[in-house]
């Protein structure tokens, strides 16, 4: 796949350097047939919840510009209102992430359920129709990145999220979560006894994301289903046969739904187990490589394990702030990039900053092996014609 033209770059450039950034609307439906195709040469660069490290998580605005900006992959957090749409947010209650204590209409709905085996206090969105949170409006969750936005965009629906990649001038995929699958089926009930899991991955077929992964139409439409139940996972395995990434969590927090340890779900054992329901692992890159006093410690074996059984390395969360980016790299989120994808070997990064990301892997890897070639090629044919030029 070539390098972006020149005047898309200059446009990006002189976009990201203005003080006040456009907005960007939910688009309309585009017929395009021939789409630049999905990049498959390098790591996989994953729009962890949009771009959010500029414009507030999930919302229509922090995936057009994830899109904007280069990105492989948007990603999002699926779960269900009280009338079981389906919904693009990550947190099981909307008290930090919304202005949900501005509307006073609902100061009765705070409640209190056990969540991952831990008493949570909130509105929780299971306990709001779609209506209801669409009047409700998200916010920056760090202070201290842009707060311009805060309270400009709404909570978008899974089918407004998959409406974002399909209309997009490029192939998109999309990296949905199952999100929650424990707490969404306990309070949130669909006609015919169906659950959760079977309503995600309708949504997913009524708009046309099925086959394997590389296949001609997964490449036409591609996604990664995600979940850190690993019952989930193993349940849609009879429903689709889309890609998916098992999420692993910090060492000291056990699987939502069959609680097992940090230690057992990254066992040789479970490994080989879990290989045949999944394509890869999205485990904390602070759980492959201990960190202390902000320093990285020496590496485990997770990775080479994984990949010794043919699965796939998607680690999480990439972020630019200094605070995130340990002393070994300088403070300096490039050094991290290139650790991570060159010494590390992984083949995905789940990240904040999705522009970032795509900056660093054109400067330093924007042609697959049989573009190069063919760019040597062409630089020998214009040198050889230089010659004939001026003679």
């Amino acid at each position: 796949m070539g390098s972006p033209s020149v005047v898309p770059y200059i446009f990006l450039l002189l976009l990201v350097g203005c003080s006040a950034r456009p907005l960007y609307p939910l688009p309309g439906r585009r017929n395009d047939r021939n789409k630049q195709p999905l990049q498959t040469f390098r790591a996989y660069n994953i729009a962890h919840r949009g771009s959010n490290g500029e414009i507030p998580e999930e919302t229509a605005a922090a995936y057009m510009r994830a899109i904007e900006v280069g990105t492989d992959f948007i990603e999002t957090d699926i779960l269900a209102s009280k009338d079981g749409a389906l919904i693009c947010f990550h947190d099981v209650i909307l008290d930090d992430m919304t202005d949900i204590a501005n509307h006073k209409e609902f100061a009765d709905r705070k409640r209190t359920y056990d969540v991952q085996g831990v008493n949570t206090t909130g509105y929780f969105l299971v306990d709001f129709t779609l209506e209801e949170l669409k009047l409700l409006r998200v916010k920056q969750r760090y202070p201290f990145r842009d707060q311009q936005y805060n309270g400009e965009f709404s909570i978008i629906t899974f089918e407004e999220f998959i409406s974002i990649a399909l209309d997009a001038h490029r192939v998109v995929g999309i990296y949905p979560e199952i999100k929650n699958p424990v707490l969404i089926n306990q309070h949130v009930k669909w006609p015919g006894g169906k659950k959760f899991e079977d309503k995600f991955v309708e949504t997913l077929k009524k708009y046309g994301y099925n086959g394997s992964y590389m296949s001609k139409q997964w490449l036409k439409q591609p996604a990664f289903i995600q979940s850190f139940a690993p019952t989930s996972l193993i349940y849609i395995s009879n429903q689709t046969d889309l890609p998916k990434i098992f999420l692993i969590d910090d060492t000291n927090t056990p699987t939502q739904d069959t609680n097992q340890s940090y230690w057992e779900i990254t066992s040789d054992g479970y490994l080989d187990y879990i290989k045949e329901y999944v394509v890869g692992i999205g485990p904390w890159k602070d759980t492959i490589i201990p960190c202390s006093n902000n320093y990285l410690q020496t590496p485990s074996d997770l990775v080479a394990r994984a990949h010794a059984r043919n699965l796939q390395v998607h680690p999480y969360t990439f972020r630019n702030e200094n605070q995130f980016v340990h002393f070994n790299f300088s403070e300096d989120p490039y050094n991290e990039f290139d650790y991570w994808i060159n010494k590390m070997g992984v083949d995905g990064l789940f990240t904040d900053f999705t522009g970032s990301l795509h900056h660093y892997q054109e400067w330093t890897n924007p042609f697959a092996s049989g573009d190069k070639e063919a760019t040597r090629l062409l630089n020998k044919i214009e040198l050889m014609l230089s010659k004939f030029k001026y003679t």
